[in-house]
């Protein structure tokens, strides 16, 4: 039926004998007011507070409206909340919600100095470009990049949160290690082709502790998937021993990780491991009779069948001494399938069976984590000519997965969403409808009365609320 719509109406199909007509004319009302939830973190720990403190801000604070604190702010809660690009940035330089988060004191951008940005609280693309690209050596002197990163310091406050996150030190944690590859579609600096991904891409390792994130290094993809690993963990693991001293740490990786010097280097400083092997011959053939066995298993019950080894190996070459090694010696419907990993554990630790299916099989959980990163909070976004200004953006990414975590563990906690990951927390606790109002004395947000998680809101910020405010 037609209607007599105005201009700037949006006409849709109606219902029954109704029009429906539809006008962008709500007012103030913000699509993502659930991440107040991630305010409300950010208020007890300062983790961005603290992640702003790791720039030097050499602008003259007289010609300045975004300092260094709403620029990260704005930036990883916009991560947070699902906008992985710039671009997005110009869009939500209106929205008041996004200004709340950042902490600016003006959100809804009346005050700011030139007519053009009336009503825009946040920065532009253009400003949170230049914080990305300001090289290193930048100073008082340079012309528009003089927001310099501090990536030592970025690096320190990780470990930092990690050891924060608990009262008490544990008595073992298990640190995991692990490489993937961020694909690259332009002539960034440091892009090779990787023969076992078959693209172009980065190479970056990350460093887990359960969902704690330790370390997110952004890596040319021409080198050894282990390159880098031992000097990361003897930094990360120096900083966990200032605080926890007697705490028993476990590396724990894949075999893209089990190099001599690695092993090495955890035998001298008392770190233990669990580290996958590549199959060869000599391998397979010290497990030959267990193969034979679970072949027969299988035959007589046409399920998967596994026989474990204990054993000792030494290659001919590159390891300097013997070590202990499981053997799995498994046969499925499609065949055999051998694995093994080296451990420092000795067998009073953990026998064969207990030692892989416990310990070392648990580590696919990491990866886990690393696809949260990458498809939620968009660590592969790597998208800036030079490699110093994609590592930036991975540190961001990295600091919004940390906040995430923050939030899951402070205020998720014996609730449904305690396991949930980043897209889903996003989905059904930050897209929410509400109408922000400004008064003299309040800031009034009023939640879409339909939102179907109401109770579970409450008591998420219930949770936080029993946390101390950080000074």
């Amino acid at each position: 039926m037609k209607t007599e719509c105005t201009a700037g109406q949006l006409e849709f199909h109606g219902l029954g004998r109704r029009a429906m007509v539809g006008e962008f004319n709500g007012g103030k009302i913000s699509s993502d007011s659930g991440g107040l939830l991630l305010r409300e973190v950010e208020q007890r720990t300062h983790i961005l507070k603290r992640l702003a403190g790791c720039f030097v801000d050499y602008r003259n604070p007289d010609q300045i409206e975004h300092t260094v604190d709403t620029l990260i702010k704005q930036r990883v809660m916009g991560l947070a909340l699902g906008y992985e690009d710039l671009n997005d940035h110009d869009a939500l330089r209106q929205d008041p919600l996004l200004a709340l988060l950042s902490d600016v004191a003006d959100p809804t951008g009346q005050e700011r100095r030139r007519a053009q940005d009336k009503g825009c609280a946040l920065a532009g693309k253009s400003t949170l470009n230049r914080l990305e690209l300001t090289p290193f050596d930048a100073d008082a002197g340079s012309r528009y990049k003089k927001v310099v990163a501090n990536p030592a310091a970025m690096d320190e406050l990780l470990a930092d949160l990690f050891v924060e996150a608990h009262d008490t030190a544990p008595e073992q944690i298990i640190v995991d290690v692990d490489a993937t590859d961020d694909p690259l579609h332009g002539h960034q600096e440091g892009r090779f082709f990787h023969g076992y991904y078959r693209h172009y891409c980065y190479l970056p390792l990350y460093i887990f502790c359960g969902e704690h994130l330790l370390c997110a290094r952004l890596r040319q993809a021409d080198q050894d998937g282990a390159a880098g690993t031992q000097e990361e963990l003897a930094r990360i693991i120096g900083r966990i021993r200032q605080s926890w001293p007697q705490t028993r740490i476990i590396v724990r990786g894949d075999s893209g990780f089990c190099r001599e010097d690695l092993m090495a280097w955890c035998e001298t400083h008392a770190v233990d491991y669990v580290l996958g092997i590549a199959k060869n011959s000599r391998l397979k053939s010290a497990i030959a009779a267990e193969m034979a066995q679970a072949k027969a298993q299988y035959e007589g019950t046409e399920q998967a069948a596994r026989v474990f080894k204990d054993f000792h190996y030494r290659t001919r070459k590159s390891w300097s001494r013997e070590r202990r090694v499981i053997g799995k010696a498994e046969h499925l419907a499609k065949g055999e399938n051998p694995r093994f990993v080296v451990t420092s554990l000795s067998a009073e630790t953990l026998d064969a069976r207990a030692l892989y299916e416990e310990l070392y099989c648990a580590r696919g959980d990491m990866e886990n984590r690393i696809k949260e990163q990458q498809l939620a909070l968009f660590a592969d976004r790597t998208s800036t000519h030079e490699m110093r200004s994609n590592q930036l953006r991975l540190y961001f990414s990295s600091f919004a997965y940390v906040l995430m975590q923050t939030l899951r563990r402070l205020g998720l906690d014996g609730t449904s969403m305690a396991k949930a990951q980043c897209d889903t927390i996003r989905l059904k606790l930050f897209k929410i409808g509400a109408h922000i109002r400004l008064s003299v004395r309040r800031v009034w947000i009023a939640f879409s009365e339909s939102y179907p998680y109401t109770e579970l809101f409450r008591h998420i910020l219930g949770n936080l609320q029993r946390i101390p405010l950080r000074c």
